[in-house]
C-alpha cells in the first residue's frame, strides 16, 4: 500500500485551469483528512508563463471560495514529471496531445484527461483565458466535481 500519492494537473499556461485543480484538490483533500497521503503539484505545456502567478481572475474566483492561489507559480511540465506522479491529468485533448508525446517518447505514468473522474458528461475543462467571469466559475464547478471524483479513487487506491 503507497504511503503517498501523487497528482500532477496540467495545462497550457500553468495560469488558469491546473492552479485552480490544485487549489480545489488541495482543499478537499484537507477537507476529507487525506492531504498528508497526497503530493500535489500543477504546470503547463507552455513556457511562455513559468515563474508567474495565477491569472488574478482565476485567484479571485477561487478566493471567492475560500481557496487561495496567489502563491503558486507556472511551471512548465518535464520529462520527470511522468516518473514523479501516479496521477497525471490533463485539461484538454490538446493537452492530452502535448504530454502524450512526451510519454511515448520516454514512457511513465500516462496521462489521462482529468474530467475522466468527474459526472459532469464533459471531456475537457473549457480555458477560461479569453471569456467572461463565469467562465472561471464554470471551471471551478467541473475541477470540484473531477476532484471529489479523484479522492474517490485515491482512497480505494491507499486502502
Amino acid at each position: 500500500m503507497p504511503e503517498q500519492v501523487s497528482v500532477l494537473f496540467v495545462c497550457l499556461g500553468n495560469i488558469c485551469r491546473s492552479p485552480t485543480a490544485e487549489g480545489v484538490f488541495q482543499q478537499l483533500a484537507s477537507q476529507q483528512g487525506i492531504a498528508d497521503n497526497l503530493r500535489i503539484d500543477s504546470c503547463g505545456t507552455g513556457n511562455w508563463h513559468i515563474g508567474k502567478a495565477p491569472d488574478a481572475r482565476s485567484t479571485e474566483a477561487a478566493g471567492r471560495r475560500g481557496i487561495d492561489i496567489s502563491g503558486l507559480r507556472a511551471r512548465q511540465i518535464n520529462v520527470d514529471d511522468l516518473d514523479r506522479f501516479d496521477y497525471v491529468l490533463v485539461m484538454d485533448r490538446e493537452n492530452l496531445a502535448d504530454v502524450r508525446d512526451l510519454w511515448h517518447q520516454n514512457g511513465g505514468t500516462e496521462p489521462r484527461l482529468f474530467l475522466e473522474f468527474g459526472d459532469s458528461g464533459q471531456a475537457e475543462v473549457p480555458d477560461p483565458y479569453y471569456g467572461g467571469e463565469d467562465g472561471f466559475e464554470r471551471v471551478l464547478d467541473l475541477i470540484h466535481d473531477a476532484s471529489t471524483g479523484l479522492l474517490d479513487d485515491i482512497r480505494r487506491r491507499l486502502a
